[in-house]
């Protein structure tokens, strides 16, 4: 009988021990206000085509004439085209072709770029948006989109980094590659308003082309959002070199088309208008074979 009062104590020890466990257990899983995070879903596009086999033979005779004139081995070498040079063919991918006729030199370019988002809060097709609008603003231009979810973050913050830098996210190699796209454009290229000879309300550009182009402006049905840039020479240079670039977003990939004419004289001047319009009418080719 003495030593049952021990026993009863180590017993209520026991049970109150357990009692405490589960006690912080439940506490531990029931805090009210937890959030669910739900992943923001993936892009359309996991890969990207081949860029070099993109562009059909046929549509590249039409683009690069004098091309089909040309040698057998020397013919096939301009139709092949060159890659870009990439270090992640999952992400960006791209091809160039030249042709040099006795009239003038035409070249065409193609970059294919995925983009993945590494905020589980924001979608793919939200973060190629961010990465398009930087192209739409580096162009000159602005459409009636509203920004992804970075940009907003990037006009609370001021100079933070889209990623939200200080908060201890990796920084997207999209916002680099988007940055750097916009520097040289910037920097390399003259701005609508310069090269067109005024806004981008639908009047006539400023080249001495023998068909006027439409200045750069925001395209229509054209993927999800779309622009053309029209770069006509420079004012005080000789050569009368002309660029068109048609710029797309389709779900998670960004689509750069850029299609240029050199004469072989100064004193010929590029069509602006044949240039954008073959330009435009690749960019949807291209558009409908993405969306296969």
């Amino acid at each position: 009988m003495a030593y049952v009062p021990g026993v009863a104590l180590l017993a209520a020890l026991v049970v109150g021990c357990s009692a405490g466990a589960d006690g912080n257990a439940n506490g531990a899983d029931s805090k009210a206000g937890s959030p669910t995070v739900t992943p923001a879903p993936p892009g359309k596009y996991l890969t990207l085509p081949a860029p070099c086999r993109a562009v059909p033979r046929s549509t590249l005779k039409d683009l690069l004439p004098g091309a089909a004139e040309l040698p057998g081995d020397q013919q096939d070498k301009v139709f092949r085209g060159s890659a870009a040079v990439t270090y992640d063919t999952d992400r960006k991918v791209g091809c160039s072709w030249k042709s040099d006729a006795p009239s003038a030199t035409r070249s065409l370019s193609v970059d294919f770029e995925r983009v993945v988002s590494y905020d589980p809060a924001v979608s793919d097709d939200d973060r190629a948006d961010t990465v398009y609008a930087k192209k739409e603003k580096a162009a000159g231009l602005s459409s009636s989109a509203t920004p992804g979810p970075p940009d907003e973050k990037k006009d609370k913050k001021g100079e933070e980094s889209e990623t939200g830098e200080g908060s201890g996210k990796a920084e997207d190699p999209a916002d680099a590659d988007a940055d750097s796209d916009s520097d040289a454009t910037g920097s390399a290229e003259p701005s609508p308003s310069e090269s067109s000879g005024g806004s981008t309300d639908g009047a006539p550009g400023s080249s001495s082309s023998p068909e006027e182009a439409l200045p750069s402006r925001i395209l229509d049905n054209l993927g999800d959002a779309a622009f053309l840039q029209d770069l006509p020479k420079q004012a005080g240079s000789t050569a009368q070199h002309h660029t068109v670039s048609v710029v797309f977003r389709t779900s998670n990939v960004v689509v750069t088309v850029r299609y240029a004419e050199q004469p072989a004289l100064i004193t010929q001047v590029p069509d602006g208008r044949e240039l954008q319009e073959k330009a435009q009418a690749l960019a949807r080719k291209l558009a409908e074979t993405l969306s296969e």
